[in-house]
């Protein structure tokens, strides 16, 4: 336990506080060592029932974890302290922030006029006009569309469908490495993560039948643009994938197509192959606009009751105002053109890069999507080495829980000029590592 902070309380809730206080101020970081249950509660003077009760409510809301013999540590990903990424340093070019380039986005202009009156949308909360162009937009890839549903965000639908279907300490298989906000929000939750491998195809079969016999009760991942890996179902993979969640048809599994219409590959869906319990999750922000906070998903019926009706009991429904701004923009032609050009210019940006790094003898991960995954030995060297030269890219830890070490950069900006220069300083910094550490 860090010196400087000393755990209070005479409860198990004050016990509970004092600790969380600690980690949200910054004072117990990731990874600091709790006292053992006994010694604490000589500390303090309680039973040691007490505050082993306060270590079970914090394991429970995700703020700390046991490692056995290890004791309780607070987490790499604490629910009241999640990992956001550093600011970037001033003169650096930023292509860590998975942003899509502004240039590429269409012009946001809000309707008009209000909804009518001041009333509750409750009982109404989706637009008829919206939920029909949402059942011609994914339903023209295959997915079912009997029953969709609105939410605020991709993270705001999966974490919603989580909170009603699991209770804390259910294990979930999670993309690995996979987004970080995702492994941060199920860590929140007070969910277990059960870390899968994935490859250019998306998760692995083996590796998901693993996680299955070792009783996840979800999975969650990305049909393509898989982020930060890039990676993207083929219908071999897709058909593999299916046959392995059929074994286990209880498991609830939540597809996040979050970057849909600038993939640039054909979506090979879960949600085609017949599966109990699924849902297909899309958010526009990534093509759209970085504020329309808005997501759709198709899903099964028990699915769309239980989001349906958590979403009841907490917004009610999803803003009409901002329904109405994306369903213009979904039925304009014009954001139509902007949004295939976006599509293409990206996969050229990408592309580029994957070429370049290839050409200096440096692999990179990255089929689809707005990000490349380079692994690397050393994130810190590289990491720091590019901002030497004038780079900002993401170390991959954040992104990471049991795979190799790497790094994500991010290309929507990244014109094929700069992919060049870029890439011959990387392969400088790869060189100039490898002269320090070995070969």
């Amino acid at each position: 336990m860090a010196t400087q902070y000393e755990i209070s309380g005479t409860t198990a809730k004050g016990i509970a506080r004092s600790v969380e206080q600690g980690v949200s101020e910054g004072a117990l970081a990731p990874g600091a060592a709790l006292p053992p249950v006994r010694r604490l509660a000589g500390e303090l003077g309680v039973s040691p029932g007490t505050v082993a009760t306060a270590y079970k409510e914090l394991r429970r809301r995700g703020i700390v974890v046991t490692l056995g013999r290890g004791g309780t540590v607070v987490a790499e990903a604490p629910s009241v302290a999640s990992r956001r990424p550093p600011r970037v340093p001033e003169g650096l070019r930023d292509l860590a922030g998975g942003h899509p380039d502004p240039a590429l986005l269409p012009a946001l202009v809000p309707p008009s006029r209000l909804s009518p009156g001041v009333r509750s949308h409750r009982a109404s909360p989706r637009l008829a006009r919206l939920e029909s162009a949402v059942r011609e937009w994914i339903g023209a890839d295959g997915v079912p569309v009997e029953q969709v549903t609105f939410a605020h965000g991709a993270l705001d639908f999966v974490g919603r469908v989580l909170s009603a279907e699991l209770r804390p300490g259910d294990a979930v298989a999670m993309e690995d490495p996979g987004y970080h906000h995702l492994l941060d929000l199920v860590a929140a939750l007070g969910l277990r993560t059960v870390p899968v491998a994935v490859d250019g195809e998306g998760m692995r079969p083996e590796e998901l039948r693993g996680a299955l016999r070792a009783g996840v009760r979800a999975v969650v991942l990305s049909p393509r643009a898989q982020n930060p890996f890039g990676g993207a179902f083929s219908p071999a993979r897709r058909d593999a994938l299916a046959t392995v969640l059929r074994e286990s048809p209880e498991v609830l599994v939540l597809e996040n197509d979050h970057a849909s219409d600038i993939s640039a590959v054909p979506l090979s869906s879960l949600a085609t192959t017949g599966l109990a319990r699924w849902a297909h999750v899309r958010t526009v922000s990534k093509f759209l606009g970085t504020d329309l906070r808005w997501a759709a998903a198709a899903c099964d019926p028990v699915t769309l009751a239980r989001h349906d009706g958590r979403l009841l009991l907490t917004s009610g429904w999803i803003s009409h105002l901002l329904q109405e701004t994306v369903h213009a923009l979904l039925t304009d032609p014009g954001t139509g053109a902007l949004v295939a050009h976006a599509r293409a210019e990206y996969a050229l940006r990408r592309t580029a890069l994957v070429q370049a790094l290839g050409e200096r003898g440096i692999a990179a991960q990255g089929g689809s999507g707005m990000n490349l995954w380079v692994p690397v030995r050393d994130e810190s060297a590289v990491v720091n080495g590019l901002r030497s030269r004038g780079w900002w890219v993401a170390a991959g830890a954040r992104f990471r829980l049991a795979s190799a070490p790497g790094v994500r950069i991010t290309t929507t900006e990244l014109e094929p000029p700069e992919a060049v220069r870029l890439a011959s300083d990387f392969a400088a910094v790869l060189n100039e590592s490898e002269a320090t550490y070995g070969g």
